[in-house]
């Protein structure tokens, strides 16, 4: 009877430990070029730049030698809480208030100027567009500048907290997300992260490897605008959570622990 409890529980604590290699991130896997410490990883080279959406949130902001011309293309107040909403810690839709919103049609609306479409457009093209707009209207020189309001992000399963999540820079890489995010749960298979990623008029579904060093040299290294980032659950998660997985497993050895007593008390008694 103690050999069988012994091989029982043996089992079931060999099939709840979770090896380090399936939790750590950047190993340099078997089949891969080995990635030294201080060796210089080059970024890959991503022939892509963010296609600007409907229901977009862009800030535009206004230029000039004369304050009064710039004031007629911004809505009141709009600087002053821009202002104020940068020196409040924590706040991550920067913009959501003060930025311009496009609509479903892909235009924006600018005071004076109507309904400008940049939908379609990449940044630096919808700049342009608006700024041939402000040269008709004006023969004074008035300097346009246009931004998305950070990138924006959702996550969803294995992570700390999910959710919808902006990160107010040009650039962040799937490890920042993952900061933001509370990093990602024990239980989470890091292996296979997968990234939902929206471009001009679809979307595509990509698969990576945490584990795997290369990935500093991978284009899905930076996040973009609009990812999804979801990542799966172990089959362990069965038996519980990373909080409450010990409970889980003592409460089942507790279990087996009194079946096994109960059956050999049963078995000497016939």
């Amino acid at each position: 009877m103690k050999h069988i409890l012994l091989i029982c529980l043996t089992i079931l604590m060999a099939s709840s430990c979770i090896s380090n290699k399936r939790i750590t991130y950047l190993q340099n896997l078997p089949g891969n070029p080995e990635i030294n410490l201080d060796e210089f990883i080059p970024y890959a080279e991503v022939q892509y730049k963010y296609i600007l959406q409907p229901f977009d949130i862009v800030d535009i902001d206004f230029a000039s030698a004369s304050p009064e011309l710039t004031e007629v293309f911004e809505f009141q107040g709009a600087r002053n809480m821009r202002g104020g909403m940068m020196g409040g810690a924590g706040n991550g839709d920067l913009f959501y208030f003060t930025g311009y919103s496009i609509d479903e049609s892909g235009k924006v609306e600018l005071p004076k100027l109507g309904k400008i479409k940049i939908s379609g457009l990449t940044e630096e093209e919808a700049k342009d567009t608006i700024q041939e707009a402000i040269n008709t209207y004006f023969k004074e020189d008035v300097y346009v500048k246009l931004r998305m309001a950070g990138i924006r992000y959702t996550t969803l399963g294995e992570f700390g907290s999910s959710g919808t999540k902006v990160i107010l820079r040009n650039r962040a890489t799937i490890f920042d997300a993952l900061a933001a995010s509370g990093e990602s749960n024990i239980l989470a298979k890091r292996n296979r992260l997968f990234i939902i990623r929206q471009y001009d008029g679809g979307t595509k579904i990509h698969q990576i490897n945490l584990h795997d060093r290369a990935l500093l040299a991978s284009p899905f290294y930076f996040i973009q605008n609009n990812d999804i980032l979801y990542l799966e659950p172990m089959k362990i998660r069965q038996f519980g959570n990373a909080d409450n997985l010990s409970s889980s497993l003592q409460l089942f050895g507790t279990f087996l622990a009194s079946g096994l007593l109960i059956f050999g008390l049963l078995r000497g008694n016939f």
